[in-house]
């Protein structure tokens, strides 16, 4: 099986880079952001248990951006975006981070709501 190569400029020379090392660079980001997920999960530090910011623990916030980190570098490398137009790629992207801080803002809100009236008023939590 022959090794595909992509041209790529590197400090202005050109520089051929083999699928078969992007495939090796993008195991070890994607593993390195698993493994800190897996540690703050298994430790879960009380700085970022017991700290609160928007209404949630600091550590779902960490999970949160870091789940999106990993999903931005898969769609970045795997659809191959790296190789499409500014415009598009922004597209691509923008929108479902713009709607997933959209859900985010949503259920935050909307759960602390429901949490403060079943423990706040005469309504008992009877569900």
């Amino acid at each position: 099986m022959a090794q595909e190569h992509k041209l790529a400029i590197f400090r202005g020379r050109w520089k051929f880079k083999s699928n078969i090392q992007k495939i090796w660079g993008v195991l070890i980001l994607l593993s390195l952001i698993t493994a800190v997920e897996v540690v703050l999960g298994i430790i879960k530090p009380s700085s970022l248990v017991h700290s609160h910011f928007l209404g949630m623990k600091l550590l779902n916030w960490i999970f949160i951006i870091l789940t999106l980190v990993k999903a931005y570098y898969i769609a970045w490398d795997f659809m191959h975006l790296r190789d499409e137009k500014t415009s598009l790629r922004r597209i691509i992207v923008w929108t479902p981070v713009f709607l997933i801080s959209y859900i985010i803002f949503i259920m935050l809100f909307e759960a602390d709501y429901i949490y403060n009236i079943l423990k706040d008023s005469f309504i008992a939590w009877n569900f």
